[in-house]
């Protein structure tokens, strides 16, 4: 029963919503109009990440975990096109610098630190992507290629979780590879 993103068009990413949004996204495989275009929204391409940040599909207007794949192409785009969501001093020459950098790109970069299956911190970072503006529109209209609704099968690895059951709930869990980057 677990979800394996598809890599061949693009990459999977995770995302929760409440079921207004979620529900008809996963049934029709594109976000609905009622998906707010205007404002930023992150992608985890982090299964676990996803399931701290959303408590396995329990936190309030969090309900729908959705598994997202979207084409490479856009991916790369909100990439190349984005920014640290953060200074970092020996990345920028300085912080105004930065901050003009971040009012212009559609997209910011994150990294915060992965997490186990009692989604507990570990000592490496994962990717979060933050889409604002044309990214947003592109990233629903254009790049998204397929929508899931992964929330039962959150809700069951969280069981396992639960149980104590970790070999079981390891095994359900999405198979994720580095993303492969141009030389």
């Amino acid at each position: 029963m677990g979800w394996n993103p598809p890599l061949l068009r693009g990459g999977g990413c995770q995302q929760a919503y409440s079921p207004t949004i979620g529900l008809p996204a996963a049934r029709d495989a594109r976000f609905p109009a009622a998906w707010k275009r205007d404002r930023m929204t992150w992608i985890k391409p982090s299964f676990l990440w996803m399931m701290y940040r959303c408590g396995w599909g329990t936190k309030e207007g969090q309900e729908t975990v959705l598994a997202v794949e979207i084409t490479r192409d856009g991916f790369e785009w909100a990439l190349r096109n984005s920014c640290l969501s953060s200074y970092v001093r020996d990345v920028h020459p300085d912080r105004a610098t930065w901050q003009r950098q971040l009012k212009r790109s559609p997209a910011r970069v994150q990294w915060d630190p992965e997490r186990d299956l009692r989604l507990r911190p570990l000592p490496y970072r994962s990717l979060q992507l933050g889409l604002s503006g044309e990214a947003a529109r592109r990233y629903a209209d254009e790049w998204t290629v397929a929508i899931r609704d992964v929330t039962p099968l959150a809700h069951e690895i969280h069981a396992l979780v639960n149980d104590g059951d970790l070999e079981s709930a390891t095994r359900l869990l999405p198979q994720e590879r580095p993303f492969p980057t141009p030389e």
